[in-house]
């Protein structure tokens, strides 16, 4: 006969699963509800190829020239910084939250210098490379 703590850890465990197999079956019926959107949206659809439907759209105007256009880097670097300094945002907020609990605020603190000072290390060799300058 099992004692108290094995059918306690057995239903403990019983009701851990329990919550996954909730989130499996909600996982399950949005990929079912997907597939059939779509498999009802190609049934659906009227399929009739002109050549018209059939030229690459470009804001209404009729492509001209080859498909590759050059892009300066320099629009990458500054929306990779823009968003380094959004994630910064992200962070600081939750931040503020902890450091107003009672009990942590010295070394939140200390953790939120050192994590501004990496930004401000990456911010300033991104200065010193000329990254940030437009020419």
């Amino acid at each position: 006969m099992p004692d108290d703590t094995t059918v306690r850890t057995i239903t403990s465990a019983a009701e851990y699963f329990q919550g996954y197999s909730f989130v499996g079956l909600v996982a399950v019926v949005g990929v079912l509800f997907v597939g059939v959107a779509f498999g009802a949206g190609r049934l659906l659809r009227p399929v009739v190829p002109t050549p018209e439907k059939l030229l690459t759209y470009e804001c209404g105007v009729d492509p001209v020239g080859e498909g590759w256009a050059h892009t300066q880097v320099r629009y990458y670097v500054y929306a990779f910084l823009y968003v380094i300094f959004a994630v910064d945002s992200i962070f600081l907020f939750p931040w503020a939250t902890v450091f107003a609990a009672p009990g942590f605020g010295g070394v939140t603190l200390v953790e939120m210098f050192i994590f501004l000072g990496f930004l401000t290390v990456g911010l300033l060799y991104a200065w010193k490379k000329g990254v940030l300058e437009w020419t």
